[in-house]
């Protein structure tokens, strides 16, 4: 079968398989930040981080995220941030998110040049990002606020998500969301055809960009985490990916990005 012709339907499935953390945020979302009871508040944790042992408050209540992944895992534990930066793509925050969960959301500048200024005056407890983003400016950070970073994006985000709730204090929360995935995940699946149709479907991601060429994602990145989750095959050509990334091809070798 050809490129042209990918199921709609697995491509709508996995889809919601990638959203099924946020669409869990409201099991327990708050409208309120720092609405947490004081009870506490003033007692702290140690997380481990890519840049070592932090301590942070047991109970934050200003929390400051510096990147669409540390945003995405705070909204559906139900904190509501003070702050966060947009991506670069775009002002204000993706059309993805719930429009009355970031509502009130101050704007701390785009993702890779975060506005110091602005996230001092928030008067943050907590700032929630990765070193990868923003490993050169943990000395300003930290001296904001304690600072907790996870060593990469993407790939590792279900190890992200569970230092994020660590930090937060969102464990319980972070194993309800986790355990609801993995049942998302098995419906999937099911909807699919079962384990064995499923393992015998090659599926591939590629990325249109007008000028340029075509990326073809392997199986080191987040969409290829929820692939592998629902048990979905992958095709050779994901194996040159760069790292495990992505390999690029030009547009006139398009058939080398064919499944099923």
């Amino acid at each position: 079968m050809t490129l042209r012709s990918f199921r709609p339907r697995a491509l709508a499935a996995v889809s919601l398989t990638a959203v099924a953390a946020l669409t869990l945020a409201a099991c327990g979302s708050s409208d309120d930040s720092g609405s947490d009871s004081a009870s506490g508040s003033d007692a702290t944790r140690t997380v481990k981080t890519a840049m070592g042992d932090v301590k942070v408050k047991k109970v934050p209540q200003r929390v400051v995220v510096l990147d669409t992944a540390e945003l995405d895992s705070a909204l559906t534990l139900g904190v509501k941030p003070v702050g966060a930066t947009h991506a670069d793509v775009t002002s204000g925050f993706l059309n993805y998110l719930p429009k009355d969960q970031v509502a009130g959301i101050e704007d701390v500048g785009q993702m890779m040049t975060p506005n110091l200024e602005a996230i001092a005056g928030l008067k943050p407890d907590l700032i929630l990002t990765s070193k990868i983003r923003h490993g050169d400016k943990y000395a300003e950070l930290s001296k904001i606020a304690p600072t907790v970073m996870t060593e990469n994006t993407g790939y590792p985000w279900k190890e992200n998500f569970q230092v994020h709730a660590e930090a937060l204090g969102k464990e319980a929360e972070a194993k309800m969301v986790a355990d609801g995935y993995a049942d998302h995940v098995a419906d999937v699946t099911k909807a699919l055809g079962g384990k064995e149709k499923v393992a015998a479907t090659e599926v591939n991601m590629v990325r249109f960009v007008e000028g340029a060429d075509i990326r073809i994602y392997g199986r080191k990145n987040y969409i290829a985490t929820i692939l592998a989750d629902v048990g979905l095959g992958r095709p050779a050509i994901t194996d040159k990916a760069k790292d495990g990334f992505s390999y690029d091809v030009s547009p006139e070798k398009i058939d080398l990005a064919d499944a099923d």
